[in-house]
């Protein structure tokens, strides 16, 4: 697997990875309302976004991450949705670090997102792409359903939240077998929308 970071364009998205120069847009985004990141392992809500920006730019030069900023047709960034630590000899990469806007919530933003994510991933060599949620945050648990991800189970403790408070991650999975099944699946649901 050879993982990329690329620039990627559907008629009610595109995802770019991360440059300086989307610093001030997400910023605004994030702001918007911090309440969003209540599920985050980072402390967005009192130390601000910029410093979440930088730490994920350090992930991105180290190789670590490939954040993108997620932009509405209009030119708006609304989010980012990331690839968290590939494992090339693994052939799997997980999607997360992702957030949008509360006016993009519920949209075609995040299956289209996703669309492209997982397209480029299997495209790139994946077998297998991960995705985890705080097992409380049953928004996020629900839209990863929706796409047609395998729910694998509850991680329990596996992090720290913000507060200091465990966190238990629930965790899906798809595999390079579930792709076509999957992207027939959200295409058909973006074409609805």
């Amino acid at each position: 697997m050879e993982l990329s970071a690329t620039i990627m364009h559907h008629a009610c998205v595109a995802l770019e990875p991360f440059k300086e120069r989307h610093r001030e847009g997400l910023i605004a985004a994030a702001h918007a309302d911090v309440a969003i990141f209540r599920h985050m392992p980072f402390p967005v809500a009192e130390q601000g976004y910029g410093a979440w920006f930088d730490l994920l730019r350090g992930e991105q030069v180290a190789g670590r991450w490939i954040p993108h900023a997620v932009i509405a047709p209009d030119g708006r960034i609304i989010g980012q949705s990331c690839y968290i630590s590939p494992r090339p000899k693994d052939a799997c990469v997980e999607i997360g670090g992702t957030w949008y806007r509360r006016e993009a919530q519920g949209t075609a933003i995040n299956p289209a997102a996703k669309l492209l994510l997982l397209g480029h991933t299997f495209a790139s060599g994946a077998e297998r792409v991960e995705l985890k949620t705080d097992a409380l945050n049953m928004q996020s648990r629900n839209a990863m359903l929706k796409l047609g991800c395998t729910f694998e189970g509850v991680m329990r403790k596996q992090m720290r939240r913000p507060d200091g408070t465990w966190r238990d991650n629930a965790w899906f999975s798809v595999i390079r077998e579930d792709w076509p099944e999957l992207k027939a699946r959200i295409e058909a649901r973006l074409a609805c929308q």
